[in-house]
C-alpha cells in the first residue's frame, strides 16, 4: 500500500500579498513539495460551490470537475484549479511526494476563513503556518484591479467599496469578502490561539518583498530545509493591471470569447496585444481620497493588529 503523505505547512494568505510568486519560488527548493494544485481550499468549510455567487459558481463547478480528472492522472502540466471537498481526494495532491521533507499547500482563503484554522488544527496540529499581511487598502485595490482585468467589474474603486459596505448577502462573490479579507486582527489571532507561536511565521508584505532573497532564506529556515539553496526569484505573478476600456473587457468576458482569443493569438503577439489593451502599470494609482475613505473602515482593526503583533503599522493608516 503506497505511503500517505500529509502536508506539514500551509501558506494561508493574505490574498494579493505575493503568495502566488512565493508558491513558485518555494517549489524550486529540492526539499519542498507544494501541491500541484494551488488553492484547493479544503480546510475552509465556507469555500463550497453552493456558497458562491453566480459570477463564480459556474466556472467553479467546471474547474472542480476538471480537477477530479487531473487528480486521477499523473498531475503533470497546467492544473485546472478548483476546490477539493473530499479528504481522500485532498490526499491525492500529495501522492507524488518522494524525498521532500517540507510538504505544503497554499490556499489564501485560509486566513480569512473562520473554519480553516480549526480544521487544520484538528487534522494536523503540528503544522507550520505562513502568513503575509499587506496594507489592507492596497490589498483591496490590487484585487479590484484584478477583477477589472478579468472583466468582472466596470465600476470605480470607491463605488465598489461602498457597495461592499452596504452588502448583507452571505454568498462568496465580488462584494464579499472583498473588504473582509483585510480585517487581519481576528484572523491572525485565531492562528496564534490555535498553534504554537513558534509554528506561525508572519511577514509584512511591504518589508518582505523588498528583499525576496532574505524572505526565502528566512522561510527556508522556518520550514527546516537548507537555507543556502538559491532559487530564481525574478518571476512575479499576478502583477497589477487594468484594461484601458473596462466595458470592452467586461463584454468580452460575458461573451465567452476570451479563452478562444487567447488560443488563437500567437505567443509572440500576446505581449503587444496586452500593451494595447491594458494600462501601463505606473498609471494604476489609488486616489488619495479613496484611500482615506477605505482606511476609515480598517483603522480600528489595524490598531488592534499592531498591538497583537507589536509592530508599527502606522504606514497603513497614512
Amino acid at each position: 500500500m503506497p505511503q500517505t503523505h500529509l502536508p506539514n505547512f500551509f501558506l494561508v494568505g493574505a490574498p494579493k500579498a505575493g503568495t502566488t510568486s512565493l508558491y513558485h519560488y518555494l517549489k524550486q527548493h529540492p526539499d519542498i513539495y507544494l501541491s500541484a494544485v494551488k488553492e484547493p481550499c479544503f480546510f475552509a468549510s465556507e469555500m463550497r460551490p453552493e456558497n458562491f455567487s453566480h459570477e463564480f459558481a459556474t466556472s467553479m463547478r467546471l474547474s472542480s470537475q476538471n480537477l477530479l480528472k487531473y487528480l486521477d492522472g499523473p498531475m503533470s502540466g497546467p492544473n485546472p484549479g478548483g476546490i477539493i471537498t473530499d479528504w481522500n481526494q485532498y490526499l491525492e495532491l500529495f501522492k507524488n511526494v518522494s524525498t521532500e521533507t517540507a510538504i505544503g499547500e497554499a490556499s489564501v482563503c485560509y486566513l480569512w476563513s473562520a473554519t480553516a484554522a480549526g480544521n487544520i488544527r484538528v487534522r494536523l496540529p503540528h503544522a507550520k503556518i505562513v502568513v503575509i499581511l499587506r496594507d489592507p487598502v492596497e490589498r483591496a485595490f490590487s484585487q479590484y484591479l484584478q477583477y477589472c482585468a478579468s472583466g468582472l467589474l466596470t465600476r470605480g474603486f470607491r463605488q465598489h467599496v461602498d457597495l461592499c459596505l452596504r452588502n448583507n448577502a452571505p454568498v462568496f462573490g465580488l462584494l464579499r469578502p472583498f473588504l473582509e479579507y483585510g480585517l487581519y486582527y481576528e484572523q491572525v489571532k485565531l492562528y496564534l490561539d490555535l498553534f504554537p507561536r513558534a509554528h506561525v511565521r508572519i511577514y509584512l508584505y511591504e518589508e518582505a518583498w523588498r528583499s525576496p532573497e532574505w524572505l526565502l532564506k528566512d522561510l527556508f529556515g522556518f520550514l527546516g530545509v537548507d537555507p543556502r539553496v538559491e532559487v530564481d526569484a525574478s518571476r512575479r505573478d499576478l502583477q497589477r493591471q487594468a484594461p484601458k476600456v473596462m466595458t470592452m473587457q467586461f463584454l468580452l468576458r460575458k461573451s465567452g470569447l476570451i479563452p478562444g482569443i487567447k488560443r488563437l493569438l500567437p505567443v509572440s503577439f500576446r505581449s503587444r496585444c496586452r500593451a494595447a489593451l491594458f494600462k501601463q502599470k505606473g498609471s494604476l494609482q489609488l486616489d488619495p481620497k479613496d484611500r482615506q475613505h477605505t482606511i476609515d473602515y480598517y483603522r480600528a482593526d489595524i490598531q488592534k493588529l499592531s498591538t497583537l503583533l507589536d509592530r508599527d503599522l502606522r504606514a497603513w493608516l497614512e
